[in-house]
């Protein structure tokens, strides 16, 4: 049986003898991160945040250090951040912790049901496109909380990506060389725009 890739797919020594397991894998990745891979470098994604409004400022990029918890809060931290983790192909951990804090302002309790039902499909059930990595106790529990499901039926599996991430991804991003940039560049700015304001010394009077 031929095995067709979209355009623009390049293949790989031996990626023909992958199962199709694996090549389906392949295809949800590349999709996942869409057009984002064509950019040269995230930070030419994260710095643009600067010119969103309002602006990002050097006391805002340097609160993320203090916490994963202050990054998430701040709209362009979590901008940041997850670009990050779309840099890494780990971008399913933010998206099943945003997908539950969506669950949780879940206002109608007639729509629980099938929102509960499409996360879990999505980040946890068997084959499933955008599989989070969390342990088979955390994995039964929550596949039994569905069944019959409350506003806190994802929060095990939540707390378990939050501390994966606090852990792993987080520092990560602190020690990335795009975090380092982005500081950079807005300390440079912060520089440039006091040495414009700044007035000029008075000439020494004659005299």
């Amino acid at each position: 049986m031929d095995i067709y890739f979209p355009a623009g797919f390049k293949m790989c020594r031996g990626i023909a003898q992958l199962s199709n397991t694996c090549l389906e894998r392949a295809k949800r990745i590349k999709a996942c991160v869409g057009g984002f891979l064509q950019r040269k470098d995230w930070n030419i994604l994260c710095y643009s945040i600067k010119y969103r409004k309002p602006r990002l400022t050097l006391e805002e990029c340097l609160m993320w250090k203090e916490s994963l918890e202050k990054l998430l809060s701040n709209k362009h931290g979590l901008y940041a951040f997850r670009a990050f983790l779309i840099s890494e192909f780990s971008e399913e951990n933010i998206a099943f912790y945003l997908a539950c804090e969506d669950y949780k302002n879940t206002k109608s309790a007639a729509k629980l049901p099938s929102k509960a039902t499409r996360i879990y499909e999505e980040f946890i059930g068997d084959e499933a496109p955008r599989e989070v990595n969390i342990d088979y106790e955390t994995r039964d529990i929550t596949q039994a909380n569905v069944q019959s499901p409350t506003m806190s039926c994802f929060d095990m599996a939540q707390h378990r990506i939050y501390i994966l991430m606090e852990k792993d991804c987080y520092p990560r991003f602190l020690r990335s060389a795009a975090y380092r940039n982005l500081l950079n560049q807005l300390a440079k700015a912060r520089s440039k725009k006091a040495s414009a304001t700044r007035p000029h010394c008075e000439k020494d009077k004659p005299k």
